[in-house]
């Protein structure tokens, strides 16, 4: 292991001190000067003869929630021959200002899954890399899409417009059973979840039972206390608005501004419509009855908006319809319960900033089909909880390279007095705006395409080499030491604590965790 770990930091350092002497190199070459800059309540009901219920033996998997993971599981259950109810709060079509990007990794995976063509007919738009922007410079990061077919990019669209294809997909399969209803709580019976209690939307309270029930009801999820030790954390919030009939300065890309204090994204939802996502930092943002935010959006965030896209900013805030959402970031702590699974944001959040949630959630769902598939019986709830353990280990490289970066990335692109800080923000910029190596390596760890948390600690930390490079060139002196010295504390006290969440052993050393050779049980007929 300390092999490994020595290993890792000299690569880091290597990409660093490589990085720093492009820069170098380019700024000899065009003569510039090298100067730097509350949980809802546990929901478990013991089960008791005598309540109104329908007991419907006939299914195999109840699913709770209907969103992206949701209706993406029922689909894909239900194509493996599992008889499927699925019970959704509302069946209309949501309309939120979250989870309208999908990212290449996650498009693979809706092929995967045999849904790929949830993404046609809503006006989705391809979108092919990130654009980043910082005091008035710029740089273009594509994605790493040369080995792929040209429908292979990443997608933006209206989220409820996505979520409803997927429904209605469902829904066409002959053993799928959509229904309207709220669940209220999960029927446990010695330890084992036995199905679910919930109310129609006409006020009935029923009773639902199958041998697997599968929690996906979201980020504001009332059932998940039962399954999982919830560590939330609300860094921020976004305040959302739709720009109408405006050019971005890159088509089919996102955008990310460095604002002060925190970032500013802008990526396209329709042909005519591009979706603006202010992040604001805490959990209290302006009132916007009281016309606090509309000041606030024009004074403070219009001045940092690029020119190009400024006017249909403002006119965006003065059309009103101003929305307001909690980012969340939660890592994945199950207990494992026999007869019960938590998957989607009910299971496992992180700062949306980099777009990443819905691509972990059908990442997630292919571990779990291809775990399931083998099994005929899902009867033996205490045998199959102890098969699927493996879940949480397998799922690990794509769901922890994109967790950690995302984390990691929001602490380092928002703006900081701290002088360390700084530097590490724009040696991250200029890290990136190198080109080669230095900027197609982050993105496909961001794109879902190279789920690999090694190759994300080492570009992590190569950043921090390069901006310590960049103090000490080219003459060192002991302030500038300091600096980097707390540039490099100040980067792994950034990294570490979110690995620590994650896990380090299931992380890096998934093979050494028992669960990960966990075979199928074999089944008796039930």
């Amino acid at each position: 292991m300390m092999d490994q770990s020595l290993f890792g930091w000299i690569l880091a350092s290597v990409l660093g001190l490589v990085a720093i002497y492009s820069l170098v190199a380019k700024k000899n070459r065009a003569g510039v000067s090298s100067e730097a800059r509350s949980e809802c309540v546990e929901s478990v009901t013991t089960t008791t003869n005598g309540e109104c219920g329908s007991g419907n033996g006939d299914v195999d998997v109840i699913i709770v929630g209907a969103g992206v993971a949701g209706a993406a599981l029922a689909h894909t259950l239900a194509k493996d021959g599992r008889r499927v109810h699925v019970i959704e709060r509302d069946l209309t079509e949501p309309d939120r200002i979250v989870g309208e990007l999908l990212q290449p990794g996650g498009y693979l995976k809706l092929i995967e899954l045999g849904l790929e063509d949830c993404v046609k007919g809503i006006d989705a738009q391809q979108v092919f890399g990130y654009a980043l922007f910082k005091d008035g410079k710029n740089t273009r990061l594509s994605y790493p899409l040369e080995k792929f077919h040209s429908d292979v990019s990443g997608r933006s669209f209206h989220n409820g417009r996505f979520i409803q294809r997927m429904r209605e997909k469902a829904a066409t399969l002959p053993n799928v059973r959509l229904e309207q209803g709220t669940v209220t709580s999960l029927l446990e019976e010695n330890g084992t979840i036995k199905g679910v209690q919930y109310k129609t939307k006409d006020g009935k309270v029923l009773t639902a039972y199958a041998p697997l029930t599968i929690v996906c009801d979201g980020c504001f999820s009332n059932l998940r206390r039962s399954l999982c030790n919830p560590q939330v954390d609300s860094p921020s919030c976004f305040v959302g608005l739709v720009l109408e009939n405006c050019e971005l300065p890159y088509a089919n890309h996102g955008h990310v501004i460095l604002a002060d204090p925190s970032p500013i994204l802008f990526y396209p939802i329709s042909g005519t419509e591009v979706r603006c996502l202010v992040d604001v930092p805490g959990q209290k943002v302006p009132s916007i009855a009281n016309g606090e935010m509309a000041n606030y959006l024009k004074t403070m965030v219009a001045p940092q908006v690029p020119p190009e896209i400024h006017d249909a900013f403002v006119a965006a805030v003065d059309r009103g319809n101003i929305r307001t959402m909690p980012n969340r970031s939660m890592p994945a702590a199950p207990h494992p319960t026999p007869g019960a699974l938590l998957m989607g944001d009910a299971f496992n959040m992180r700062h949306p900033l980099t777009g990443g949630g819905m691509t972990v959630a059908l990442s997630d769902i292919v571990v779990l089909r291809d775990l399931l598939k083998p099994l005929r019986d899902l009867h033996d709830a205490p045998t199959l909880c102890k098969y699927l353990e493996s879940f949480y280990t397998l799922r690990k490289p794509v769901a922890s390279t994109i967790n950690t970066l995302a984390g990691a990335l929001y602490k380092v692109f928002c703006a900081s007095p701290d002088r360390a800080r700084k530097e590490m923000r724009e040696a991250c910029f200029d890290y990136l705006s190198l080109g080669g190596v230095f900027s197609t390596g982050p993105v496909s760890l961001l794109s879902g395409l190279n789920p690999r948390p090694l190759s994300l600690v080492l570009h992590f930390f190569a950043v921090a080499v390069f901006g310590v490079g960049r103090l000490l060139v080219p003459f060192p002196s002991p302030s500038r030491i300091w600096i980097g010295a707390r540039l490099i504390s100040g980067a792994s006290g950034i990294i570490f604590p979110i690995i620590k969440a994650e896990g380090v052993r299931q992380m890096f050393f998934p093979a050494t965790v028992p669960a990960y050779y966990r075979a199928p049980p074999v089944n008796q007929d039930h």
